[in-house]
């Protein structure tokens, strides 16, 4: 099954690659934004998206955000998705 997790666009963090910081539940990942980019990459800052295998797939506004994500506690999904990329924001900060 796949699962897209609500996620805000917190900063673009490289333009040319159309690529955005997004943070899920106090987790940030970065993210591909090419599938949302249909202006300035500025303008999805601020922005919530639905965020996929490390990519912003669709643009939601904040109400359905917060919804999904309580869905989503409420059916123990989120957390061990939200678990698994913390293990691998972990890791990552490990070989800077």
């Amino acid at each position: 099954m796949c699962l897209g997790i609500p996620g805000q666009i917190i900063a673009v963090t490289d333009p040319a690659r159309l690529m955005g910081m997004a943070e899920v539940s106090g987790v940030r990942r970065e993210v591909s934004l090419a599938c949302i980019a249909t202006g300035p990459l500025e303008d999805l800052v601020g922005q919530w998206a639905l965020i996929h295998v490390g990519f912003a797939m669709a643009l939601i506004d904040e109400d359905e955000a917060a919804k999904t994500l309580e869905a989503l506690r409420g059916l123990g999904e989120a957390q061990e998705t939200l678990a698994a990329m913390a293990e691998g924001a972990a890791a990552l900060e490990g070989r800077a």
